[in-house]
């Protein structure tokens, strides 16, 4: 489906002024035929992958609907974990960025009850919160839904995975009949299914198809950085592997602005290309960068839309994209006309998450790599340079600059050390730029699998496994959703026939213990109590992953 602008989506103001200010250019597909539904207020399944901007796509016609001048609740959103819940609200908070008469409120597992009730009771126009915190809000009647107008429910095959069935269905049928009714699902179970048809009127489905797209003979590699890393690490990038032409992704336009502007001081020949641009503006960027005048070309998706330069060396993903079609799109660029390419990709943090469905997406690998230090520059520069040196040898035409070297050389200055000086006169500042209190920018990313447990983890014990269909993410957001502890600080997870074992750090394993009681997985109520017995032989090991 074409894509459209958000401009043409008949957009509030304040909206459209947020929207602008996110840097976002362009309606994703879903977002294009998502909005103008819900908007109409029609009910609507939309199936979708994560990835694909559904976030803002019931999120913006979701916050236009609301009537910012009445109080009470009137939107719900259901989330399958803590994560997600939070997530979803940041993204409401950016849409909200201009409109101050409209309250979201987070409500999840975890977070003290307490101070949510203190919040409930200064009214919310909009909850988001995990359905197991929903239904204790509503049993003590902080939580009422009678003025609810529109119920969505972001990724509702994973809440009924959880075993969140009962609790939805209770949920909803304490909402009002005439209710608008959202769903958003990755896949159609006869679950799914099952759910719409009882609790939606008439709904409009939504399916967003994606092309299958390969890209073999592109080398893919990606590197585990901090945030505030990116530049350094992308200097040195450019720095070892020298690249004549490259092309930086950013996914927002200001961000595309903000790093020429970096780039252009550090020495590099950089320029930008994004939708404020004009056409004029456009042509003369990418004269520039064919004919070699630029050697770093930043841009959106959106602008970069049409680039055809075949000697593009390495394309840099500076911001891992929001879409996995877009990544396919972006290394394209490179390693066109048969040519070999290089594609690398900075992940700061969970992004390894959006990293893992764009490899399954795109059924591609791309590997890790540790960044270069300092200390590879030096010895790729100097190797460089020392090539340079025997080049000019085998030209010949050295008697006159032999003649100087021989005048300066006495009884205690010798050939080689003349030659040495002028290596360090020629390379001594070539790494000058770098920040010396960072030299090894390379981090250990906590969700990526390869870290050791600490020795401060405990092992608990969970009298269900794989006969009952539980897998390590249900694990994850289970806890997550029903207790105080961050998805992210989960250790390994090994799952048995009939029982799991979970290493969790130990000042999580009381409150774990303790907000488990009496809660299910996958339907299955089960018991979580710290491991009595050795641990036996994996039958399969997994690292958590949370949603």
């Amino acid at each position: 489906m074409e894509t459209l602008k958000f401009e043409d989506l008949n957009l509030s103001p304040w909206i459209m002024r947020a929207v602008t200010d996110m840097g976002f250019e362009e309606a994703t597909p879903i977002q294009s035929q998502a909005i103008p539904i819900i908007k109409n207020g029609h009910d609507m399944i939309g199936q979708s992958q994560t990835g694909t901007g559904k976030t803002a796509s019931f999120g913006i016609p979701c916050l236009e609907m609301i009537d910012p001048e009445d109080r009470k609740l009137q939107a719900l959103i259901l989330c399958p974990t803590r994560e997600l819940a939070i997530q979803v609200s940041e993204e409401f908070r950016k849409l909200l960025k201009f409109k101050d008469n409209i309250r979201v409120l987070p409500i999840y597992g975890g977070q003290p009850i307490d101070r949510q009730i203190l919040a409930l009771k200064k009214g919310a126009q909009v909850i988001i919160g995990t359905p197991g915190r929903v239904m204790d809000h509503m049993r003590r009647r902080t939580l009422k839904m009678e003025t609810v107008k529109q119920v969505i429910l972001d990724e509702a095959d994973e809440m009924l995975d959880m075993g969140f069935r009962e609790d939805i269905e209770f949920i909803l049928t304490k909402t009002p009949d005439e209710r608008q009714t959202i769903m958003f699902s990755a896949t159609m179970s006869d679950e799914v299914l099952s759910l719409a048809k009882k609790f939606m009127n008439n709904p409009e489905y939504l399916k967003i198809s994606r092309k299958e797209l390969t890209v073999p003979k592109i080398e893919q590699v990606y590197f585990d950085v901090k945030e505030k890393d990116k530049l350094e690490a992308l200097c040195r990038l450019i720095d070892v592997y020298d690249p004549k032409l490259s092309i930086v992704f950013c996914n927002t336009k200001k961000r595309v602005d903000d790093l020429v502007e970096q780039l252009l001081g550090r020495g590099y020949f950089a320029d930008g290309l994004h939708g404020d641009l004009k056409q004029a503006q456009r042509d003369r960027v990418m004269q520039k960068f064919r004919s070699g005048a630029i050697e770093l070309l930043v841009a959106t998706d959106v602008a970069a839309r049409g680039i055809d330069v075949d000697d593009v060396d390495i394309v840099f993903n500076y911001d891992i994209p929001q879409d996995e079609e877009y990544y396919v799109h972006r290394i394209g660029r490179t390693g066109r006309a048969g040519r070999s390419g290089k594609a690398f990709t900075f992940c700061v943090g969970k992004e390894i998450y959006k990293l893992r469905d764009i490899m399954t997406y795109a059924k591609t690998k791309i590997t890790q790599q540790k960044l270069p230090t300092i200390s590879d520059i030096e010895k790729t520069k100097t190797d460089i340079y020392l090539e340079k040196i025997k080049s000019v040898i085998a030209e010949g035409g050295l008697n006159k600059y032999a003649q100087y070297v021989e005048n300066i050389c006495d009884d205690d200055t010798n050939p080689i050390d003349v030659a040495a000086a002028l290596l360090k006169m020629h390379l001594g500042n070539t790494v000058s730029d770098y920040s010396q209190s960072v030299d090894d920018l390379n981090v250990v990313n906590p969700h990526g699998g390869s870290e050791k447990l600490s020795k401060d983890m405990v092992r608990l014990f969970i009298n269900a496994g794989k006969r009952s269909k539980i897998r390590a993410k249900d694990i994850v957001g289970a806890f997550s959703g029903e207790t105080n502890v961050p998805g992210d600080v989960i250790g390994e997870i090994s799952l048995f026939d009939d029982f799991v074992y979970v290493d969790v750090p130990y000042e999580y394993a009381k409150d774990i213990i303790e907000g488990m009681k009496n809660k299910k997985i996958k339907g299955k109520r089960i018991i979580v109590e710290r491991a009595k017995r050795p641990k036996q032989k994996k039958e399969k090991s997994f690292k958590k992953r949370s949603k």
